[in-house]
C-alpha cells in the first residue's frame, strides 16, 4: 500500500501572535450589588462587587474560570487602576485563548447599587492570531519565504515554530 506524503502546514507570514487585553472600567460610586459579563454568547455567573480589591478580583476570576468559552485562566483578571473597587480591571486572555484576536466582552447586566455605578469594557491591546494555532506537536509548516519549521511545543493551542531548514 502506497503511503501519502506528509503535507506542510502553510504558515503564511509567520507571527508569534499577541494575547488580547480588555479593560473593565468600574465607575460612579458603587456600594454593592452584582454584574454579569457576556462573552461569545454566554454569560458569566453574577459577579459580586466588593470595595476590597482582592475580593473583587477573585470574584471576577471565579466567574471567568467557570465561563464555558474560557475555562481556567482563559482570561485573567488583574488590577489596573482599581482602588476600593472603583477604576480599571485588566482582562488578559490566556491559556486556550492566548495569542488570539477575540471578540469584545460586554456587560450583560449591571445590578450595582450606589451612586450612578457604571461598567464599561474596551479593548486595550488587540489580539493577534499566532501562526498555526492548534498545530500538533512535531507538526511541520512552511512560511511564505520557504523556511521550514517544526512545532516544538509539547501541548496547548499556541505552537512554538522552530526553524529546521528551507526549501530550494
Amino acid at each position: 500500500m502506497a503511503s501519502t506524503p506528509n503535507r506542510l502546514r502553510d504558515l503564511g507570514t509567520l507571527t508569534a501572535g499577541t494575547s488580547e487585553v480588555q479593560t473593565l472600567t468600574i465607575g460612579g460610586t458603587p456600594t454593592g450589588g452584582t454584574f454579569i459579563l457576556r462573552f461569545e454568547g454566554n454569560n458569566t455567573s453574577a459577579i459580586t462587587w466588593s470595595a476590597t480589591n482582592n475580593t473583587l478580583l477573585a470574584n471576577i476570576q471565579a466567574a471567568l474560570d467557570a465561563h464555558p468559552s474560557l475555562g481556567t485562566n482563559g482570561c485573567v483578571a488583574s488590577a489596573g487602576t482599581v482602588t476600593a473597587g472603583i477604576g480599571t480591571v485588566l482582562l488578559t486572555f490566556g491559556a486556550i485563548r492566548a495569542k488570539e484576536n477575540v471578540e469584545l466582552m460586554t456587560v450583560f447586566k449591571n445590578s450595582l447599587t450606589g451612586t450612578a455605578p457604571t461598567l464599561a469594557i474596551a479593548t486595550t491591546t488587540p489580539g493577534v492570531n499566532a501562526s498555526g494555532r492548534y498545530a500538533q506537536p512535531k507538526e511541520m509548516g512552511v512560511d511564505s519565504a520557504g523556511t521550514v519549521y517544526v512545532n516544538t511545543a509539547t501541548s496547548g493551542p499556541v505552537a512554538t515554530w522552530t526553524v529546521v531548514g528551507s526549501q530550494t
